[in-house]
């Protein structure tokens, strides 16, 4: 089974993929969307078809009490959008502190502030979707 994980934030969204067992996720790159979400739809839609997608796991981001704010209510209804528009399964994921954690382990491997911008939220999606296929039950 593969899966598609993604980090939404307000200007990108973080994209990572499973290898084909559903064991290993890997990164996949960043879509820039403005706040179109139709549009950002319509370009998951497409990865989903080429890279035979069976679910997608988004980032649900919770505050530190295990509250729900504005970007958590913003990430359920972009879940129903996206299970209205694309067949299958999408499954929501906690997201606390993978930006921390990617912004992390990209400064111990010494990447550079202005690459790390560039890649810091498709390090996010592959920590989601990681943290996911680690749990095992899905």
């Amino acid at each position: 089974m593969r899966y598609l994980g993604l980090d939404l934030g307000s200007k990108t969204l973080g994209l990572a993929v499973s290898d084909p067992t559903g064991l290993i996720a890997s990164s996949y790159g960043i879509l820039r969307h403005n706040e179109e979400y139709d549009k950002l739809i319509e370009e998951i839609k497409k990865i989903v078809i080429e890279k035979e997608i069976d679910a997608i796991v988004l980032g649900l981001p919770k505050n530190m009490n295990n509250t729900i704010g504005p970007k958590g209510e913003l990430s359920f209804q972009f879940k129903e959008k996206l299970e209205s528009k694309i067949n299958i399964p999408v499954y929501l994921m906690d997201e606390r502190l993978t930006t921390k954690q990617a912004n992390d382990l990209l400064i111990k491997n010494d990447t550079r502030r202005s690459k790390r911008k560039q890649v810091i939220d498709s390090m996010a999606a592959t920590i989601i979707l990681q943290s996911f296929l680690d749990k095992g039950d899905k």
